[in-house]
């Protein structure tokens, strides 16, 4: 009987360090004069049996602090960064965790005069997954949660997981439980 073996196409890693994860500014969203309120974010990566993922791939896309996501530059006209990017990737570490610098997002208003919560978009890459999954981190602000129709659609009892915590004025925590009890939830994009 012939053994079949996963290729890196079947898998999603751990291929990170070999490329992906060498730019630590990566973790940097925001510099310093970028208008809004400055805040770290530390995101842990959990396995179902809650040990740390030490080799996960985060990707982070947000909107800046008006609601507005930001267009990535040309490549005929990149020069210095952008005082706001919108985007960041960082490994884990042996703790399971990254920790970006950004700002706090605004609301991001539909067509229709509609308003989603202050939320960032979370791609994880990980051993063990066959594709990357996604969620939400909301910072939590309870009328803005209330009302947000993305949320809305997730069962009240599970809505917990897409809410990050404040651990001081300025960092807020956040953990991604892959599978098992308390599971983050995870959008089928």
């Amino acid at each position: 009987m012939t053994r079949l073996t996963a290729t890196s196409s079947q898998t999603v890693g751990p291929f990170f360090n070999f490329g992906l994860t060498q730019d630590a500014s990566l973790g940097c969203l925001a510099r310093p004069d970028t208008p809004g309120e400055h805040i770290t974010l530390r995101i842990r990566v959990l396995d179902g049996d809650g040990t740390p993922v030490p080799d996960a791939l985060i990707e982070l896309w947000q909107a800046d602090a008006s609601g507005r996501y930001v267009r990535p530059p040309d490549s005929a006209s990149i020069g210095d960064p952008p005082e706001f990017s919108g985007f960041g990737r960082l490994p884990t570490d042996a703790d399971g965790a990254a920790v970006f610098t950004t700002i706090r997002p605004g609301q991001v208003h539909d067509e229709q005069g509609g308003a989603q919560a202050s939320h960032i978009n979370v791609c994880v890459f990980a051993r063990g997954l066959l594709r990357q999954v996604y969620t939400r981190i909301y910072l939590a602000a309870a009328s803005e949660l209330e009302a947000d129709p993305i949320l809305a659609l997730v069962p009240e009892d599970r809505r917990e997981t897409l809410v990050a915590h404040r651990a001081d004025l300025s960092t807020w925590t956040f953990v991604i439980k892959l599978q098992g009890e308390n599971e983050t939830v995870f959008f089928d994009l």
